[in-house]
């Protein structure tokens, strides 16, 4: 057999048909000299998702053959006749892993720091092993960014793979599977042949919290991307699974796969759709940490979103006569500088509408236990948000990006806390007008809001805001509330 180094490959592509092809160290050399390369357990990975999907289609067939609805003869007919379908499930699996892959390379020396992090995080839970993955140490892998270099595509699908496999364990452990509303989750991993004609059958299937996990765990990461999942829990204090239940409550609250659909078959150029979904991802991980502040431990998505649904649909039948000034700019710029990058104004609607929903999950909860309806509701909270200034605050923390993941966690909770407090405050209404009781306390207490405003105006002044200006707000407005 023949052997040459990678950087000696006169080619820009490299796809591995066979095993080990290609050493990791190899890969990693030919992806910093600017080639395209993933892995083999990538490139692969369509045959060892087709053995998965023969094995699960030939147990939910077993079942349907002990129930006497099909005999053997007829069950392989069915067999031969989903060939294609299975090739689609395949085949679709594959491109979404690739495109996650893509997504996560965005991130560039960026997100270096917080992949650190998770490499650390996956040490720590015995899932990772540097030498073994071919993976260099923190100081290598810094003095790499020092020279414009993230890391590369061989070494984020080792990381890709591992976090699949720890989410996919993770939500194996909560009851996802004996949620009614699940019945589409499973049904969807089988060709339609076989969830019209045996969907009953099928929902019994012994590996439905297994199929359920995977294929949850799959999608996750290839929408949101690596950290986002992992940062969640830790900011939050919750569980993978915790995260996972919230992720698909978000998903049906604010028609995620619609968008997500719309931006897989447009054409477009590919920088362009990649950039939509990395800005989708970041949106929807705010969505995410909102419905898990608004939902009570051990929910299932069906139960949050029967809870928060009726509150939700209301804020976005009314959001253009909801959005104040303050957040109507924010969204002409948003839109301008998406279409600056290319996305059309269609595209560029799509996460400008997103992000204007931001905390209609905390107001529909409030809404839901309050008896107040959702529409006054935010209004009080506008008018707060606009009469100290937090509206500002909440964009400005939002719109951060620190490097270091201390930071990050820190300017996440932050965003989080200006849209928490007001919610709190707005709770102590107990059911009674919140516009008025915002206007009353307002002028009870004009001396401190005035002081407090001063203190948010001289922010705003500056040229470039800090973690620690924020910080202080924060707990200034906590103090004031």
């Amino acid at each position: 057999p023949l052997r040459i180094n990678a950087e000696q490959l006169r080619c820009k592509v490299v796809g591995e048909g066979a095993n080990l092809g290609v050493t990791q160290a190899a890969r990693i050399a030919f992806s910093m000299k600017g080639g395209r390369i993933n892995t083999d357990f990538i490139d692969n990975s369509a045959g060892v998702d087709c053995s998965d999907n023969e094995v699960n289609i030939k147990i939910g067939l077993d079942a349907v053959m002990r129930a006497g609805l099909l005999d053997e003869p007829s069950r392989n007919a069915l067999l031969a006749s989903m060939t294609d379908d299975v090739s689609s499930l395949v085949l679709e699996d594959n491109r979404l892993q690739a495109l996650g892959l893509s997504i996560a390379e965005k991130g560039g020396t960026r997100a270096l720091p917080s992949y650190l992090r998770l490499i650390e995080h996956f040490e720590e839970q015995g899932r990772l092993d540097r030498k073994v993955e071919g993976l260099a140490d923190n100081a290598t892998f810094k003095r790499r960014a020092q020279e414009g270099h993230g890391l590369t595509r061989p070494e984020l699908a080792v990381l890709l793979s591992t976090a699949k496999l720890a989410l996919q364990d993770a939500i194996e452990r909560i009851p996802l599977a004996d949620d009614p509303t699940m019945r589409p989750e499973l049904l969807a991993a089988f060709p339609p042949q076989m969830r019209e004609a045996y969907g009953d059958i099928l929902m019994q299937h012994q590996l439905r919290g297994e199929i359920i996990a995977t294929k949850l765990a799959n999608r996750m990461i290839n929408r949101l991307g690596l950290i986002h999942p992992f940062e969640l829990a830790e900011e939050e204090g919750c569980t993978l699974g915790d995260v996972a239940c919230a992720f698909v409550a978000a998903e049906r609250l604010f028609a995620l796969p619609a968008i997500w659909a719309e931006f897989d078959s447009t054409q477009m150029d590919e920088q362009v759709r990649l950039m939509l979904f990395d800005a989708t991802a970041n949106i929807v991980r705010v969505h995410i940490a909102d419905v898990l502040r608004a939902s009570a431990d051990g929910l299932m998505p069906g139960e949050i979103v029967a809870a928060l649904k009726p509150g939700v649909d209301a804020l976005i039948a009314g959001m253009d006569d909801l959005l104040n000034a303050e957040a109507r700019l924010q969204a002409t710029r948003q839109a301008q500088d998406l279409t600056a990058q290319g996305a059309a104004p269609t595209q560029a609607a799509h996460i400008v509408r997103l992000t204007g929903l931001d905390g209609a999950a905390g107001l529909a909860n409030l809404a839901s236990h309050s008896g107040t309806g959702p529409l006054p509701l935010t209004h009080a909270f506008a008018d707060l948000g606009a009469t100290l200034g937090l509206d500002w605050t909440q964009m400005t923390a939002a719109r951060m990006s620190p490097s270091d993941p201390w930071e990050r966690l820190l300017v996440s909770g932050l965003a989080r806390d200006f849209q928490q407090m007001r919610l709190d405050f707005l709770a102590k209404a107990q059911g009674g007008d919140p516009q008025d009781y915002v206007a009353n306390w307002t002028e009870a207490n004009l001396p401190r809001i005035k002081q407090f405003r001063g203190l948010v105006d001289r922010a705003r002044l500056d040229a470039a805001p800090s973690v620690a200006m924020l910080a202080q707000i924060a707990s200034q407005a906590r103090i004031l509330l």
